[in-house]
Formats: structure tokens, sequence, C-alpha cells
């Protein structure tokens, strides 16, 4: 894939943002990110469905030469959520759906996740992101952290082919992510050891058998299981072997050892 010439100075970043309050790996890892997006050519179908990304990409690649690392950041961030895409293309039905379950439409899940995840996923990972969007923060994970398997799961078929066509921007291999176009209340669970999640249903009704469902899932996970759940509906109906490790109002994670 040709690649622009623009690029950045990782050194003069990585400085810039010397005070944002993160660790030094995941500083690092953020830098790392930066590089890719500064890489990266054009999205497929741009003009169609990402008709901002030249200017938020030329204001931020202007806040990269600069001397303000809140500004840099600011910028990235405008970035990464419009490729991640607020204003999803769903069909009536499916928004009928969502609302009715109380999921949201494909909101991004911020930086936080991404930039956390590097130490929990390793080359035999197999990640899953239910209720994914355009898998857009999943297919970043699989990106800095190969593994040996991501499942993206969505309702709305048209975000999954959009999907698609950031796995190939990015260069991910085929055979590295699986997307499967279902509902998460019907959909079969299991099989994963790291779970990404952002409410994708309401606790309630028929939203608790979903995580009654997917606890025993993973309860049934022989090995190290890791959750990250933005909006945390998740926590109340996970028995006391599922220790909670972080969480900042936002993002709350979870770590069931291995057996």
């Amino acid at each position: 894939m040709k690649r622009s010439e623009d690029s950045l100075d990782a050194e003069h970043v990585f400085k810039l943002l010397h005070d944002d309050g993160r660790s030094l790996g995941e500083r690092r890892r953020l830098v790392i990110l930066m590089e890719l997006f500064a890489s990266l050519p054009e999205p497929p179908g741009a003009s169609r469905l990402f008709s901002r990304y030249g200017g938020f990409r030329q204001a931020f690649l202007e806040a990269c030469r600069g001397h303000d690392g809140e500004k840099l950041e600011e910028r990235f961030l405008e970035l990464y959520a419009h490729l991640h895409m607020h204003e999803a293309p769903y069909t009536r039905s499916e928004r009928r759906q969502i609302d009715a379950t109380g999921g949201y439409w494909s909101h991004a899940g911020g930086l936080s996740p991404i930039l956390k995840a590097g130490r929990w996923i390793r080359p035999n990972t197999r990640s899953v992101d239910l209720g994914a969007g355009n898998g857009l923060q999943a297919l970043l994970m699989q990106k800095l952290n190969p593994h040996a398997h991501n499942c993206q799961i969505e309702i709305s078929s048209a975000m999954v082919e959009i999907g698609r066509s950031l796995q190939k921007w990015l260069e991910i291999p085929e055979d590295g992510v699986e997307w499967r176009v279902d509902d998460v209340l019907e959909t079969p669970l299991g099989g994963w050891d790291f779970v990404y999640l952002y409410r994708p249903v309401r606790p309630e009704g028929p939203g608790r058998e979903f995580y009654r469902r997917l606890v025993h899932a993973l309860e049934e996970e022989p090995g190290e299981v890791v959750i990250f759940s933005i909006a945390d509906c998740l926590g109340e109906f996970l028995p006391p072997g599922f220790n909670r490790f972080y969480s900042d109002g936002h993002l709350t994670c979870y770590r069931k050892p291995g057996d």
C-alpha cells in the first residue's frame, strides 16, 4: 500500500505529552498510534464516509509540529472519533433494536482501552468486541498487538462492511479478524479470553440474560480472562473470582486468573 509522505517526530511528540498523566508505557503506545495515523493514506470511501478526514488529519499533523501537548491530544482525538463514526449508518430496524435493548449507537470508547490493552494482549489471545460498530478500536488493538483471533460482533451489516475496509486500510491480515453480523442477545458467546464491551444492552429484561450468559461463558474459560467494560453494566453479574483491577468511572477492567 502506498504510504503518505507525512511523518512526525516521535521524540518531539513524546516530550509534548510528558505531563498527560499516563504511564510511560501508555504514552509510548499513544505515540506509536499517532505515528501510524500520520503514515496512513486516506481511508477507503473517505469522501462519502469520512468527509472531514482531511481537515482533521491536517490539524493533527500541525499540532504534532507545535508545542502544545493538550492541543495535540485534542486534535488526535477529533481524528480518531471521526474515523470511529459517531453517526453510524444503522437501518431503521437496527436502530429500533438498539433503542429497545438500551445499547449505544457506536459511540467511541476513547483511547484509554487501546492504550491499556497492550499489557493484557498476547500472541495467543482470542479477543472480542461485543457491539463493535465499525470495529476501529479492536482493529487498532490487533494492529498494535497482533494476536491469534479477534471477533467483531455488530448488528449493522453496513458498519461491518466499513470495518472490513478499515481492516484492509490498516493492513491487518484477513484471517486475523472474524466479522459477525449478529445481535448480541442472540449470538453464541464464548471462546474468548479478552473481552471489550461498551454497554451493548441495558442490564434489564433480555439484557440480564445476555450478561448472565456472557459471565457463564467466561467462567468456562480455563485460562486467564480479562474484561474491559465501558459504562460498566457487567460488574454486577460477575462472581467473586473476577477481580476488578482498574476503574476511572468510564473504563472498568476485570481479571479472572487462570486455573
